[in-house]
């Protein structure tokens, strides 16, 4: 197969999760072989389900899904499935083969090195959720690597990849000689290798495809906007005019009354030349993290705490002196692996031997993997259960500023895309009025235009905070009064 052959073609595509609630509707589109192509769109659009019609694990309604003869596909997850984690290492790889592969720890260690996880004392019988969040995402790479396969399809890969991750992960794709998809909301990362742009209108429900880098396709797509807009408010002018006559020909009786008609049918036909201009995403309404009230003193104090040397996997205690009071930020920094990820988890629990927080502190807490939300409760259950007052007007209107919609507040948690769960956190958090804010890498599966809304309600919360984040824009965004890093 030449570089100029197609790898993958989407022939009339359509897609429904339920009855008469398309995600995909006709879509078609082409991928060349080699080719670096991202796919973008809003949160809950379909792109992760393009995925799955990819791979095989979901099944077109109608139209076809065709990959070149004899040409193999691996799917790089978001997140490690829940029943996925407590097996090991040896084994979550070898799930990825259809075939039982003899001898495999070689082809393991091969990947491992290739994501720069290689070194870890007794790696193939470590248990998945022992890993951070980020060594999952390398682990996730990695599982798809190993099936050597020529259509690579990585979605959102750059979650909780610190800096360095990132780096080594750009470089890899640069140098990637096989064909690749990507789904991400990292703009600087996608532009560093990427070809082409596959987008997915959340509201036509079909793909337009472009050529070229990620900033030039941006800008493509905001200049078609922009032209189509000013074509259709000229278009509405004379329609508008069009109608305005009609009506007045139409009270004069007689002939006029033919007159009248044309007007009218002039004005159907301006409707019929009007063009279906791609509504920009959504973005989230600027919000408010309310704080608790009545609380005074010393929120959260940390005398010490523990973090795992990379190599041998042993704890290491360190002594700290962070004391929080009200509208004080904390930053905590290290690279993936130290141990920021399970020392927010027992600090938000009060189970961290060093950390005490003040008795009566309703703490928020914001997970990576959203083991804080019940999966099986609907949205309305989930947002309605962290309220004192459950007062379902609030809850609808916070619910609405997050782009929940009435039809989404009655899906179960486990449905929603990851993303989707991500503003689901969000709106929890504002209904919780927490004295005590607890983040865990809260910029994970969100899309690119919530960010600087988010960053501007976290710097302006007046409680205690407690932030880990691996994007230093993000950061840059939000008053930080320190920083422990606990690699020093």
């Amino acid at each position: 197969m030449s570089r100029d052959e197609v790898i993958l073609r989407f022939d009339e595509v359509s897609f429904a999760y339920e009855q008469n609630k398309p995600i995909l509707e006709e879509v078609s589109f082409s991928v060349r072989r080699n080719s670096k192509i991202t796919i973008m769109g809003q949160n809950g659009g379909g792109k992760s389900t393009i995925f799955k019609l990819i791979n095989r694990d979901l099944k077109p309604e109608s139209g076809s899904v065709i990959v070149g003869q004899g040409q193999t596909v691996a799917l790089s997850r978001q997140v490690i499935p829940r029943d996925e984690l407590d097996l090991t290492v040896r084994e979550f790889f070898a799930k990825g083969f259809k075939n039982k592969v003899y001898d495999i720890d070689p082809k393991i260690d091969e990947v491992l090195e290739v994501v720069n996880l290689r070194g870890h004392v007794k790696m193939h019988e470590r248990i998945m959720r022992s890993f951070s969040g980020g060594q999952q995402a390398r682990l996730l790479l990695a599982s798809a690597l190993i099936q050597n396969p020529d259509l690579l399809l990585l979605d959102e890969p750059t979650n909780n990849l610190d800096k360095a991750g990132i780096a080594h992960l750009t470089d890899f794709l640069k140098n990637y000689e096989k064909t690749v998809l990507v789904i991400s909301h990292d703009s600087d990362f996608l532009n560093a290798f990427t070809d082409g742009v596959l987008y997915l209108d959340i509201f036509t429900r079909k793909i337009e495809q472009y050529q070229g880098n990620y900033f030039d396709v941006v800008k493509q797509i905001a200049a078609r906007v922009e032209k189509e807009n000013r074509k259709n408010a000229q278009l509405a002018k004379e329609i508008q005019a069009n109608k305005d006559k009609a009506n007045f020909f139409a009270n004069k009786g007689g002939q006029m009354r033919l007159v009248a008609r044309r007007m009218r049918d002039k004005a159907e036909e301006l409707e019929e030349a009007k063009v279906d201009t791609r509504r920009e995403d959504k973005t989230i309404r600027p919000f408010t993290i309310p704080t608790q009230a009545n609380l005074t003193g010393n929120i959260l104090t940390i005398t010490d705490f523990t973090t795992l040397n990379f190599k041998t996997h042993k704890p290491v205690k360190r002594k700290a002196n962070v004391i929080l009071r009200q509208k004080q930020h904390l930053l905590l920094s290290g690279p993936n692996g130290i141990g920021k990820s399970t020392l927010l988890e027992a600090i938000a629990e009060n189970k961290a031997s060093g950390s005490v927080i003040l008795p009566g502190t309703v703490v928020g807490y914001y997970r990576q993997d959203f083991s804080t939300l019940n999966f099986e409760d609907t949205v309305h259950q989930s947002l309605l259960s962290v309220m004192r007052e459950k007062v379902e007007e609030n809850m609808r209107v916070t619910a609405a500023g997050f782009l929940i919609t009435s039809d989404l507040i009655r899906s179960k948690i486990g449905s929603l895309s990851e993303g989707q769960k991500g503003l689901v956190a969000f709106a929890r958090l504002v209904l919780q009025k927490p004295g005590l804010l607890i983040l865990d890498e809260p910029t994970n599966h969100i899309n690119f235009r919530h960010l600087p809304i988010i960053a501007e309600a976290l710097n302006k919360y007046e409680g205690a905070m407690v932030l880990v984040s691996h994007v230093p824009e993000f950061v840059a965004k939000i008053r930080i009064d320190e920083t422990l890093d606990l690699e020093k």
